[in-house]
């Protein structure tokens, strides 16, 4: 039971990443077929725009070591579940900035 137990918390946070990784590129993909990908009229804000997923994961991977440091989750599962939640904020955040004028 414990063997099963420590499996578990060991590959939930691959799993819960790998369910957001598969969302965000599912509908970015979609987006891309359909056309609908944001786009910016001047170079600046289109490099902006582009940079906002990655700039999601690394802050994300930065608040997973702060937090790692601070409780009694381990780095490599903060780390993975930080980088996995910026990724899908990051994505948000590229949506929301996508929209605007």
């Amino acid at each position: 039971m414990t063997l099963a137990l420590e499996i578990v918390r060991t590959l939930l946070p691959l799993v819960i990443v790998g369910g957001i990784a598969v969302f965000v590129v599912k509908t970015m993909e979609r987006k891309y077929k359909k056309g609908s990908l944001g786009k910016k009229e001047s170079k600046g804000a289109q490099n902006l725009l582009g940079s906002f997923i990655p700039l999601g994961m690394l802050s994300g991977s930065v608040v997973g070591i702060l937090l790692s440091l601070f409780s009694p989750i381990s780095l490599l599962n903060a780390i993975t579940l930080g980088a996995g939640i910026g990724f899908l904020f990051g994505y948000f955040v590229y949506e929301i900035y996508s929209k605007k004028e």
